[in-house]
């Protein structure tokens, strides 16, 4: 993510402006944490159940990279 800050000074009061400027990836783990959210709470049998998966679904990326680092034996 890279910002840029930019400052237009008036003469009373000087205001600065800050511009973020994310990537496409915001985009892609919202869309994968609905997806694991649906996923999830659809295979829950219980109220706790789909707690659980709704907090599944937040770590999800988390647990991904603990699995390929796991079978990629690192």
């Amino acid at each position: 993510m890279t910002t840029e800050t930019t400052s237009k000074s008036s003469e009373s009061t000087r205001c600065r402006e800050t511009h973020y400027r994310g990537g496409g990836s915001d985009a892609v783990y919202g869309l994968g944490f609905i997806g694991a959210a649906v996923f999830y709470i659809g295979q829950a049998t219980g109220f706790w159940m789909g707690v659980l998966g709704f907090l599944k679904a937040i770590v999800w990326p988390a647990m991904l990279v603990y699995e390929a680092l796991k079978f990629l034996v690192m």
